[in-house]
């Protein structure tokens, strides 16, 4: 899987090259990796966002403990270790320069000289029985573990890496070596010539030889100065100095502290601490109200308090942030992530919201952050479901009107979208669902009136009443679902549709609409803003305006209760595949056929097909497939529908069954199961209406299919046959619409069997919840033998 890389490795190594990473000449002294005159320049400046994380080139990737010792602290967790690797390759296969900063020696050793000392201890017992003295693996000495474990960590490692091709050094450290200038520069040329070599260097602390690192808490020494515009890299590897300013104040303890310095001598890119919490929180994980902070800047640096540290690491999330706080003041970007969540290093590089970014850009005193617009949105449902039916309706009211009052605010905000849109080349079809204009902002109005309406019986209504027993009464209400969350693509008109629907039924809502609609959108959403401050909800419907990805969203389980995608097939499906946890209401398809029978009127098919095909071509409900019955094609019908389709400008491919009966005839259809969503669509013969039915239920997508027909019989096997969410009768497939349903305006189509199929009004946004009352009633009170009997009245629902 891994060699598909090299293409692209290849384009990005050339892009990579610097003249900081050539390696000295052999016939002179050792050059350091970056020279002085570079080290004066200003620090390159961070990534501000995370979708910039995957234009990082070089990264230091530095494994904890905690991360690759296992639960029992009995060895390594070979497994993830492993998933790591494959990370790391793909990584340096991609054509990134990767170094590795690694623990794991000494808890290796642990394992080997336990399994030594075992064998030993039972040869021992079977020689003197007497003697009984048990193995404590505490005991161990860390040194002599290391030792031991330093080389078959390395093997490992090289095992790992050569199932990739790619090829590792050791390169073993201790504190000293980065405060003696031969040492440190010959240290830092040797990583430069393994980069260049195209190999990844794993560096560890030779723990066999030297203290741990956090026993010692030297202090480099006095008189080193910080130049303004260096952001502290050191002023030079000068003659006189001894120990770099580059290690003001962050003396080495731990890993953490090593691989910031790595990393800020190198000039790396991006720093990726893994641990075993999944980033920064406010405080202590394990307390209550204990958040996870997804951005980290300097400003955060009293918001936070520290709990202990990891029981098999030497440092503890304090020594993690001042590591990482550190580098970012150097010009390196940094995540703090949880190593054993899956794929974290890839995951992080493609730009989603894993661990805690550091980064130096404060976020807009008007931006709020997408998880508080959640949160938001939420006690805005809450509030809106307290108002009555008069008071939503109100507010629903009140956008319909601001929609037509304030017709110029919108479509000169609509301008400078589809300026935007026509200098950037958009199809001609999104260019259309991008305008707006005076008739489409009053036909939006209607439909909120519409809903404004139907409102007053929708949240609270009582759908079923039980008498249990004698003073215990059971009702089932209709409530809202809770925070929606819809994706809509270059569709500015959808938003105060869905806004409308979600203060009706009393949901919080989300919105995220495409960049192309940028302007439009923000328009339309202070009118949304305007007519819920009516109310007091003003926050109950939000526009994620930030660069979210939208697979952040996705993962918002906690927050978000349903997600509604609106746009093309292939965002409904992407939607679809990533969503793991939240339920998806849509549809990814569209591929409605139009079924000519042999009955049929020819006037009202050709109607029928026409407007079906060519109304909106690129709406879902557009037909895509047009069946005809095989006894019609002796007359004029199949001849006329062609002949009509070709004067609309529709290009008609043939099905496998027509194309054999043409000798000259449309091209043959690559496929019967396609959404065209233009002016194309197929054509087929069908010998009979069970066939029909069976095509539809073979290539169809459950989404609309009709019928035209004179012949009541075959009209009503066709409706009761088809499992399809709309099935029509003589009429265009374009009537499968919420608002022309009646239902004021929709969130979409479903062509789900759960929950809401077809046009998704109100109805679908809602849901249930069970409300009894009872006196003092005890379910022990019904046992054989007890005081009360059921009764399992049906009640009037009045």
């Amino acid at each position: 899987m891994l060699r598909n890389s090299f293409s692209l490795a290849h384009g990005l190594r050339n892009g990579f090259s610097s003249n900081a990473w050539r390696a000295a000449s052999s016939h002179g002294p050792r050059q350091p990796l970056v020279s002085p005159e570079r080290r004066l320049e200003k620090a390159h400046p961070t990534f501000t966002e995370r979708n910039q994380l995957k234009y990082a080139r070089r990264l230091v990737v530095k494994l904890g403990s905690a991360v690759i010792t296992r639960e029992d602290n009995h060895g390594l967790a070979l497994g993830r270790l492993a998933s790591i690797v494959e990370q790391v390759a793909e990584c340096h296969l991609e054509g990134r320069e990767v170094m590795m900063v690694t623990s794991g020696a000494v808890a290796f050793g642990k394992q080997k000289l336990a399994q030594e000392l075992l064998m030993s201890l039972s040869m021992r017992e079977t020689l003197n029985p007497k003697d009984t003295k048990e193995f404590d693996g505490a005991t161990l000495e860390p040194r002599a573990a290391a030792a031991v474990g330093q080389s078959g960590l390395m093997s490992l490692y090289d095992a790992m890496f050569a199932q990739y091709g790619v090829k590792i050094a050791q390169v073993l450290v201790t504190k000293p070596d980065f405060y003696n200038e031969e040492t440190r520069n010959n240290l830092f040329c040797t990583l430069s010539e393994l980069i260049s070599l195209n190999i990844v260097p794993i560096i560890n602390t030779n723990d066999a030889v030297s203290p741990p690192m956090f026993i010692r808490d030297d202090e480099p020494a006095g008189g080193a100065r910080r130049v303004s515009g260096t952001r502290g890299l050191p002023l030079c590897y000068g003659k006189h100095v001894t120990r770099s300013v580059l290690f003001q104040g962050i003396p080495i303890k731990d890993n953490d502290s090593l691989s910031a310095m790595l990393a800020a001598e190198v000039q790396a890119d991006l720093l990726i601490l893994m641990s075993d919490v999944d980033g920064i929180y406010n405080k202590p994980p394990w307390e209550d109200g204990a958040k996870l902070m997804h951005t980290y800047t300097s400003d955060d640096s009293n918001s936070i308090e520290f709990g202990k540290k990891s029981k098999v690491g030497t440092g503890g999330m304090d020594s993690k942030v001042k590591a990482a706080t550190w580098a970012l003041d150097r010009g390196v970007s940094v995540v703090i992530c949880n190593g054993m969540q899956e794929k974290a290093i890839k995951t992080i590089i493609g730009g989603r919201k894993v661990g805690t970014f550091f980064t130096e850009a404060t976020e807009s005193a008007n931006t709020v952050p997408v998880e508080v617009m959640a949160e938001n949105a939420r006690t805005g449902s809450r509030q809106m479901q307290a108002l009555t039916p008069a008071q939503r309706a109100s507010a629903v009211n009140t956008l319909a009107d601001l929609l037509v009052s304030r017709e110029k605010f919108i479509l000169d905000a609509n301008a400078k979208d589809l300026a935007e849109a026509q200098k950037n080349g958009l199809a001609k079809p999104l260019l259309s669902r991008l305008s707006l204009n005076s008739a489409k902002l009053k036909n939006l109005a209607i439909g909120l009136k519409q809903i404004a309406e139907d409102s007053h019986k929708n949240v609270g209504r009582v759908l079923r009443r039980t008498r249990l027993a004698d003073q215990l009464e059971l009702k089932q209400v209709t409530v809202p679902i809770g925070v929606l969350l819809v994706i809509f693509e270059s569709r500015p008109d959808s938003l105060p549709q869905v806004a409308a629907l979600a203060m009706a039924s009393a949901n919080g809502l989300l919105l995220k609409g495409g960049k192309e609609a940028a302007h439009s959108n923000k328009a339309l959403m202070e009118l949304v803003k305007e007519a819920l401050a009516t109310v007091g909800a003003e926050h109950a419907v939000s526009l994620v305006s930030t660069r979210e990805e939208i697979s952040d969203l996705l993962s918002m389980e906690k927050h978000i209760d349903l997600i509604i995608p609106r746009g093309s097939s292939e965002l409904v499906r992407s939607i679809q595949q990533q969503s793991l946890h939240i339920p998806v209401l849509g549809h990814a398809e569209g591929v409605c056929h139009v079924y000519i029978d042999r009955d049929a009127d020819l006037k009202k098919a050709l109607r029928i097909a026409r407007d079906a095909k060519c109304d909106y071509p690129a709406a879902c409900n557009a037909m895509e497939t047009l069946l005809i019955h095989e006894d019609l094609m002796s007359g004029d019908i199949f001849n006329d529908v062609c002949n009509m389709l070709k004067r609309e400008g529709v290009k008609i491919y043939a099905g496998p069954r027509l194309n054999q009966q043409l000798t000259f005839g449309p091209p043959a259809a690559k496929s019967l199961r396609h959404e065209y969503g233009a002016l194309e669509c197929c054509i087929e013969i069908v010998p009979s209406l069970d066939e029909a039915i069976n095509h539809i239920h073979t290539y169809g997508s459950s989404h609309t299919d009709v019928i035209v027909t004179e012949n009541d019989a075959a009209a009503k096997q066709f409706l009761g046959s088809v499992d399809s969410a709309c099935v029509f009768h003589n009429a265009s497939s374009r009537f499968a619409d919420g608002f022309r349903f009646g239902l004021g305006a929709e969130v979409g189509i479903s062509t789900a069997r759960i929950h809401a199929r077809g046009p998704v009004g109100v109805e679908g946004l809602l849901t249930t919840k069970w409300i009894l009352n009872g006196e003092d009633h005890a379910a022990s009170d019904f046992a054989e033998g007890g005081e009360r009997s059921w009764l399992h009245e049906t009640l009037p629902l009045d």
